[in-house]
């Protein structure tokens, strides 16, 4: 997997591929934004920064809630920004509002620290 240093855009289409796969490597950090939020707006100078800080350790992934809207359905996407957290495929950290970049940098390595074992059904053998 290569290093990616800038956070990546997702869709409804590349979620899969782009936050579910690697989570299995290491954490992935969502931010579920839109353009015409404020907070997001200034959330997202944060993210930019911690994605170069942390590149190689984290992956940030930023989901435009207007332009997917089966994703923030999917995860009852109420009030942006809201960060989620998925390490094995697993939600660690789910937070509506904006977090300073101190906070969200403990939290980020809480996350890389945190020992999460594989969904059951990843471990089952397949046929």
């Amino acid at each position: 997997m290569s290093v990616v240093d800038t956070p990546v855009n997702v869709t409804d289409s590349t979620f899969e591929p782009d936050v579910l796969e690697v989570s299995n490597e290491m954490p992935v950090i969502i931010d579920f934004w839109a353009a015409w939020c404020g907070p997001c707006r200034m959330v997202a100078p944060i993210l930019d920064k911690l994605a170069k800080e942390f590149a190689g350790q984290v992956r940030i992934a930023k989901v435009d809630v207007d332009a997917n809207p089966r994703l923030s359905a999917t995860f009852r996407i109420q009030s942006i920004p809201n960060l989620m957290i998925v390490k094995n495929r697993t939600i660690i950290f789910n937070q509506p509002g904006a977090l300073p970049e101190p906070a969200l940098r403990d939290l980020i390595q809480q996350a890389i620290a945190l020992e999460v074992p594989p969904p059951e059904d990843a471990q089952k053998p397949q046929a």
